[in-house]
């Protein structure tokens, strides 16, 4: 499953070369290139239809793209090449986890609970597969206890320890996706993708989320987001890659984005040659 194949720099954990991703005739995704450094948060935006989740599904193994070469580097120096790892592979040996649209925790579930499910392949390793488990004996006492330590920080992390006990079903919209992202981590992913986190947050709810995501990357685990929520892209984001019908059309910082006449042309919806009026509207409107 390692490969030494590509070259890498060690700051450069996700590696995008030439992606292309065809349903039929439509080409979902065209010639992409694209990189993610190690330590940052990464978002990937573009207006609806741009091939955002095509691409999160390319490299989480959902979608085996049609050309390409999708590359993560671990800390340890190992590489994967995750176009051609089944979705499983890549979660439990590149150490690459997700979140979707959609929440999809155990409501019934308590909030401690679904953090533990997270650890179960580690926990049924450590009881041999047999009653060792129902048992409570040896190394499965030890791990049980290190998973619910686990669970418990991540929680603390998330703002929901007072809430462990309580069904997950029964968590605001904002904190199931902060049980959401703190379940994921307790995998222990060197890359975390997460799909449209802030989707339906209010802004109280979105900026307990920008903090956890914040504290998620500063204790070294890199992040590649999609979002919609542009207040929460260039509050957060240390890089963004901007797409458009499938191809890129800016990468660079927040601040570079934004100013970026190709960006502002695709989110209103104008021609390229309708930019440069677009711009100066822009800035006698700024003016004012």
């Amino acid at each position: 499953m390692a490969s030494g194949t590509t070259t890498m720099s060690n700051d450069t954990i996700l590696k995008v070369e030439h992606l292309s991703m065809r349903f039929g005739g439509l080409m979902a995704i065209n010639d992409l290139s694209l990189e993610a450094k190690r330590g940052e948060i990464t978002a990937l935006i573009g207006p609806n239809g741009a091939g955002k989740t095509t691409v999160f599904n390319c490299i989480t193994g959902f979608y085996k793209p049609t050309m390409g070469m999708i590359t993560l580097n671990q800390k340890s120096g190992k590489q994967f090449l995750l176009e051609r790892l089944a979705d499983f592979e890549i979660t439990k040996h590149a150490k690459v986890a997700r979140t979707f649209q959609n929440i999809r925790l155990f409501s019934g579930l308590t909030v401690l609970e679904n953090l533990l499910v997270a650890q179960h392949n580690k926990l049924m390793k450590a009881s041999g597969y047999t009653i060792l488990g129902l048992l409570g004996v040896g190394s499965y006492k030890r791990e049980a206890a290190a998973a619910i330590e686990k669970a418990r920080y991540w929680l603390e992390k998330a703002d929901l320890i007072d809430r462990a006990d309580d069904p997950a079903g029964d968590l605001s919209y904002g904190a199931q996706r902060r049980l959401e992202i703190a379940r994921a981590m307790c995998t222990e992913p060197e890359l975390l993708c997460l799909d449209e986190p802030a989707a339906g947050l209010n802004p109280k709810e979105s900026l307990a989320l920008n903090t956890l995501l914040r504290g998620i990357r500063d204790e070294g685990t890199s992040l590649l987001l999609i979002e919609h929520d542009m207040s929460v892209v260039m509050e957060i984001s240390d890089h963004v890659v901007v797409l458009e019908y499938g191809q890129k059309i800016s990468d660079g910082t927040p601040d570079h984005v934004k100013n970026d006449p190709k960006v502002i042309a695709a989110y209103l919806g104008v021609e390229d040659d309708e930019v440069e009026e677009v711009i100066s509207e822009e800035l006698e409107g700024g003016a004012r």
